[in-house]
């Protein structure tokens, strides 16, 4: 199954790679993410996939750059909208696990 649900992600659209700086507890969180899932359900979440999924989380928060002038401030806005966000905002949309649909 894992490699079929794979296959799936690369038919949505053409994947963009990007290179990112992460520290070390932010790789081990993501590694963390990835085998969690593994060990719950059987198949691992790559660290693109989780990146993916938390990109488009961040879609449906409607949130953009205006005004911000450093990463913290983004992050406090993430927290904010997350905070502030109808129970919904999550449960009417697609795409599903890892997909990298825009």
């Amino acid at each position: 199954m894992g490699h079929q649900h794979r296959a799936s992600l690369n038919s949505h659209c053409h994947a963009h790679r990007v290179i990112a700086s992460l520290n070390r507890a932010q790789v081990d969180y993501l590694d963390k993410l990835g085998k969690d899932a593994q060990f719950s359900s059987g198949v691992k979440l790559s660290r693109a996939e989780i990146l993916a999924a938390m990109v488009n989380a961040l879609k449906r928060l409607d949130l953009n750059g205006e005004g911000l002038t450093t990463a913290q401030q983004f992050e406090q806005r993430i927290v904010d909208a997350i905070h502030s966000a109808p129970r919904n905002v999550f449960n009417d949309k697609k795409p599903g696990r890892g997909s990298y649909a825009p």
